[in-house]
């Protein structure tokens, strides 16, 4: 299935049934009366949060939805039937935008959530409705109202306890391809994920789900790269594990590099609590690893752990690491009276 987290969509609610303008005409029964239907109700649209999705690429063929009319109404009294209503399913950790693509009109954080997005159009009255004392005869009808239209955007940020963040070529890809059964692509060249991935990692009994995004480098927020569109995927994360390549030469700045993108996407983002890993430590001797660790702590105040995810070096600590600060968070939520979000991809 192709990942696909942001599709434009035209939908329409149906527009309201006519009523009938009808008179009682039977044999034998003189000065019958109206008898005319009022007309049915359009159908709504709706969109739906449902469970088993982690992608938006059913919008990716069809942008256009429309709901049923209501049927217009009849004589003897019939009123014409409900239009059907459409609904739009999407997976958990939806928002739904309006034209502007900045105004949100709901976001889908929990599986069952339901949203009208535009009402069927009501149903116009019949001649009967208007038969008073000193109108018997009405030859009056309301034709039913129009259904709302809408240009909206839909876009899709994944939920995930921890996120994967770093420079392309960082060894994301192969931490998350090492802990849990996703098979990301993995390569020696920059940007070989091209979309977000997710995976379900385990630990001493008990489990989290892991986001990896596209790499960033430096200008990502100004559309350098392939930008930081994918940032919105880690917004929900509860932590960030931030990998740093202890081979590359200025693996000091890498840091820097990406905590300044976090904080030029969204400051919440660059505040939100993280781990900081430096990995392919299996490509190094003792003495250069901790020369080089001790040389990152001088320059940012903190140590950063050692990893290899080849050689699963030091893998069940961080791990551990994560499911700890990851429980914390749950706690918070959870005392601040917020449902602890229990999707699973």
């Amino acid at each position: 299935m192709k990942f696909l987290d942001q599709a434009k969509v035209y939908v329409r609610s149906g527009d309201g049934g006519a009523g009938c303008i009808s008179f009682r005409r039977e044999k034998y029964i003189a000065l019958g009366g109206p008898d005319g239907g009022d007309g049915g109700k359009g159908g709504d649209i709706i969109i739906e949060c449902v469970n088993g999705l982690n992608t938006l690429i059913d919008y990716r063929f069809k942008q256009h939805f429309k709901a049923e009319i209501g049927l217009h109404g009849m004589g003897r009294n019939r009123n014409g039937h409900k239009g059907k209503d459409v609904t739009l399913r999407v997976p958990v950790g939806t928002q739904v935008l309006d034209e502007d693509n900045e105004t949100v009109l709901v976001d889908f954080t929990r599986v069952g959530q339901i949203y009208v997005l535009a009402k069927g159009g009501n149903g116009g009255f019949g001649n009967t409705h208007f038969k008073t004392s000193v109108n018997q005869a009405p030859r009056h009808a309301n034709p039913g109202q129009e259904g709302q239209e809408h240009w909206i955007w839909l876009r899709l940020k994944l939920i995930a306890d921890a996120g994967l963040v770093g420079l392309p070529n960082a060894g994301k890809s192969t931490f998350l391809a090492s802990v849990s059964s996703a098979k990301p692509k993995i390569a020696d060249y920059p940007f070989t994920t091209l979309h977000p991935n997710l995976g379900v990692v385990g630990i001493d009994g008990r489990e989290f789900v892991m986001a990896d995004i596209p790499g960033l480098i430096e200008g990502a927020h100004e559309g350098v790269g392939i930008g930081d569109r994918f940032l919105g995927h880690v917004e929900r994360c509860r932590v960030l594990l931030h990998l740093v390549d202890i081979t590359q030469d200025d693996y000091i700045d890498a840091y820097r590099v990406i905590r300044g993108e976090l904080k030029a996407y969204d400051e919440g983002l660059g505040q939100k609590d993280e781990i900081v890993a430096l990995t392919k430590i299996d490509s190094l001797t003792e003495d250069e690893i901790t020369e080089r660790t001790d040389a990152f702590e001088a320059a940012y105040g903190f140590r950063p752990m050692a990893i290899s995810a080849v050689a699963k070096t030091n893998m069940d600590d961080i791990l551990r690491a994560l499911m700890s600060k990851i429980q914390l968070e749950n706690k918070l939520e959870s005392d601040a009276g917020e449902e602890p979000q229990s999707w699973r991809p």
